[in-house]
Parts: structure tokens; sequence; C-alpha cells
């Protein structure tokens, strides 16, 4: 299967970055490689970039689509939130504009055997990094109903959590549900026809996404200190996709920007923590209507950027 996966907000992110020669560039989620291309085309004819990734299939499309940046480019099949001791590994440290476009990628929804798609009759899986063990068959088929509850609640904000995580259990005393399009098929059940234009199981199916790549926690790793990576003036542009995330980032980007965390009441600062970064974005910033009609994936994106000073 051809990797497919159209980078959001390409113009904005070029805006931001600012990206020019003699500059090095992490791109954390690399994908199908086009934040990464546009960097390095703005960066020419010297500039660099540091590509993560943990599919395997993004790092084959990326070193395809790339080769003729082939001395520019250092590619790593990795989580962002390992981004400091792979700087550290290759002597770069630090970097002058990071960019994150979370989520799964148009590839993975699409792509059938991955058992992202509610009509993939391959098995449940949902690995971004496919050399880990825990797949969603496992949390399917063998987490207890209170958890899968608690996943599909957190992660996926289903109001009908229980519910689906019940009907779960239930159905898995006599077989085990073995393909994406049977548990699509069984929460469809459960909630009844499609409502606000999307697939009923489409929160379901997110909240397992998360749970298998614990993609919340490797957020929270790369926003505890995220800001040392970059240079003075260096820039981080993040995009989002679920609320959950957008609030992660939102928090860190408010924290890194503010001079003082103690208790607003303290009469002295004692916390001796000093402002990281200046925000370039107060408000998220949102995808055009042309952007959004000519890629639905981009509808629910949020772009957040912030400068270290």
């Amino acid at each position: 299967m051809v990797y497919e996966h159209v980078p959001v907000m390409a113009r904005e992110v070029g805006q931001f970055l600012n990206a020019g020669p003699h500059r090095r560039f992490l791109d954390g989620t690399l994908g199908g490689a086009g934040h990464s291309e546009q960097i390095l085309i703005d960066s020419s004819p010297d500039g660099q970039v540091l590509g993560l990734d943990w599919d395997d299939e993004a790092l084959v499309e990326a070193r395809r689509r790339l080769a003729r940046f082939q001395d520019r480019l250092t590619l790593r099949q990795s989580s962002f939130s390992a981004a400091r001791e792979i700087l550290s590994e290759i002597g770069w440290y630090s970097v002058h504009g990071a960019i994150l476009d979370l989520g799964a990628s148009s590839h993975q929804l699409r792509s059938e055997e991955r058992g992202f798609s509610f009509r993939s009759q391959a098995r449940l899986d949902m690995r971004m990094d496919r050399r880990q063990t825990l797949d969603a068959y496992q949390i399917v088929n063998s987490f207890p109903a209170t958890e899968l509850e608690k996943i599909l609640r957190t992660f996926g904000e289903e109001r009908q959590a229980r519910r689906i995580a019940w009907r779960i259990a239930e159905a898995r005393r006599s077989k085990p549900l073995e393909t994406a399009a049977e548990l699509a098929q069984l929460i469809e059940r459960v909630k009844g026809s499609r409502a606000q234009g999307h697939h009923p199981a489409t929160q379901s199916f997110q909240a397992l996404r998360i749970a298998v790549n614990q993609e919340l926690r490797h957020l929270e790793l790369f926003l505890a200190d995220g800001y040392e990576l970059l240079e003075t003036h260096g820039r981080m542009v993040i995009i989002s996709f679920h609320s959950l995330e957008d609030r992660l980032v939102k928090t860190a980007f408010r924290k890194w920007s503010r001079d003082c965390l103690c208790p607003p009441r303290a009469p002295t600062c004692h916390c001796g923590w000093n402002r990281k970064v200046r925000l370039l974005t107060r408000k998220p910033i949102v995808p055009s209507a042309s952007e959004i009609e000519s890629n639905p994936r981009a509808r629910s994106a949020k772009l957040r950027a912030v400068e270290r000073i």
C-alpha cells in the first residue's frame, strides 16, 4: 500500500518555524515527511532535520521521499519522548525548531492490516510501533470491563463507555473479538445509527489507539521539559487533534511562559522558576475552510507555537 499522509497546516507550520540555512530542526512525528520536506526546502542549502517516528512504514516512505536531501537528514525509529537522548546521541543537543503533528497518520487509518479502520478485517492491532507487544486485541479481549470503561471514557470521552465495555465483556465470553470490523459493528449495535456525520465507533477507536500507544504519556514526557531542546529564539510548533492532547500542550506552554509558579497569594517567590518561552499563539490556530474541504482529517486540528527566550 502506498504511504499516504497529507501534512496539516503546512503553510502555518512553515511560517512559525521560520526555517532557514545553518539551522537544525526536529520533526518528532515524521509520518509521510510532508513537514520535513518543506523544512528542508526552506532551510537550503545546509539546514538539517532529525526525523523521528515509531512507525517503520513511515521511515521507509520518508527515506524514499526525502532521498534528495540524504546528506541533510537523520532518521530514527523512536517516539518524540526520546528526543533528548537521540539529540545527544547525534551530537546536536538542541535545535532551532521543532514540530509535532500528533495522532495517527492518514496512512495508518487507511491501512487494512493495521487495524485502525472500522472496516478492517485484519486482527485488531492499532500499534504505531509494531515492535511493542501490547495491541488493541489484548486490551479488548483481556482487560476487565471496568478498565475498558475507564479507557473509553477517559481517552475517548465516550458517554456510553459503560454500556460498550460491558457489551464487549459479554460478547468475548463466546469468542474473542478478532477484527476492527467486528468491534465497530458491536459498538454500532450499542449506540445505534450514525450521528453528527461520523461512525458511532469513532470515539472508542480513538480511545483504544491512545491506550495502545500510550500517546498521552509520551506527550507528557516530552512536555515536561521540551523547551530545553530549543536554542535561544528557537521555535516549537505542536498540532493536536484531541481535546486531551490540546489541553496538555496549552497547560505546558502557559507554564513555560510564566515568570513564577508560586501560588497567586504567596507574598514572595520561592519557586526559582523563570520564563522559558514566549507564546506565539494566545489561542490555537485552526485550518482554513479550504484546507478542511480538501483534507477532512484537518477539521479537528489545533496548532500552538512558542519561542525560546
